[in-house]
């Protein structure tokens, strides 16, 4: 029987990896199991491996566990680029070649959900498996899921806009892109009770919101280039839909749905990735939009169970 996971208080010491002439930050514990695929653990929006923690030290006495800051967040270095799904699925494809050396099991948070489905889908020889929690991307049929959670859903106009919603969404969308309110965009949502107050409408348990995570997202926040990232995940255009990237996909599929997530729908969505792979296994949580962190207990032992029965 696994103990319970007593959440850590300081980081797990990780190590840079060189990609691209650029400096990726990387955590790995545990060892390596003959007949179980390593881990993978990828972050989203905002977070680094930092907000893994409590997962890489519940699941690191049964498998090998690597979990990466992606380019532009965390520890990662915050080139001036275009940031995209395409960048990170390939960052997180040689990550696997390089660094890993075998398949893994990719499990991805939000946009790193979404950034994981692009490696699993059109780079399989890396996916051994794909887990999948409070996943970001858009569906053909639908309006862009929030990611950059809440911030983008506020710049969007409504579905079917009036001619003065219309006009005044563009003017919005204009005006965001303009380098000034993007600078007071970024400042503003980079202070640590603003960070505080978005984790708060997101995580049912308030009480997982710690000091120490605020933290987390705020220090890499003041990185050099971090305002550079943010403004390129607004300005990237959209990627390969969800629908076209599960057409493609081939491996083992596990969801996660933190049901009480008010950036996305988790049935509605549940739905919509049955329809184009039902062979998934799922399961819905009582949590929010980061059910890994708020009930890490929960999360390691669905994964756990899911990884062992699947190979």
């Amino acid at each position: 029987m696994q103990a319970t996971t007593a959440p850590s208080t300081t980081p797990i010491p990780g190590k840079y990896w060189q990609w691209r002439g650029h400096n990726v930050y990387y955590v790995h514990a545990g060892e390596k199991q003959a007949q179980r695929p390593p881990l993978l653990l990828v972050h989203g929006f905002g977070a680094s491996t930092d907000h893994w923690r409590k997962n890489i030290t519940g699941l690191c006495q049964d498998f090998e566990v690597f979990a990466i800051d992606l380019l532009g967040f965390g520890r990662s270095a915050k080139p001036k680029l275009q940031y995209s799904g395409d960048l990170w699925r390939d960052q997180l494809h040689d990550f696997i070649s390089e660094a890993i050396g075998q398949k893994a099991v990719l499990a991805g948070n939000s946009l790193g959900g979404y950034a994981s489905l692009c490696v699993a889908a059109q780079r399989p020889d890396s996916a051994a498996g794909l887990v999948l929690l409070n996943s970001a991307g858009p569906f053909s049929e639908s309006q862009p899921t929030p990611e950059p959670e809440a911030l983008q859903s506020q710049i969007q106009p409504p579905k079917q806009p009036s001619s003065l919603q219309k006009l005044l969404g563009d003017s919005v969308k204009w005006m965001f892109q303009q380098p000034l309110a993007q600078f007071l965009l970024f400042q503003y949502v980079r202070q640590r009770w603003v960070i505080r107050q978005t984790l708060e409408k997101v995580y049912l348990d308030k009480s997982a919101i710690t000091d120490q995570l605020v933290e987390e997202i705020y220090r890499p926040a003041y990185d050099p280039g971090a305002l550079d990232v943010f403004v390129s995940v607004f300005s990237t255009p959209q990627g390969e839909k969800v629908d076209t990237l599960l057409k493609e996909l081939t491996c083992p599929l596990l969801l996660l749905w933190g049901e009480a997530d008010p950036w996305m729908n988790a049935r509605e969505r549940s739905r919509k990735f049955r329809q184009y792979y039902p062979q998934l296994t799922e399961h819905f949580l009582a949590a929010g939009h980061c059910p890994h962190d708020e009930i890490p207990d929960k999360v390691n032992q669905f994964l756990r169970d899911w990884v062992l029965s699947v190979s």
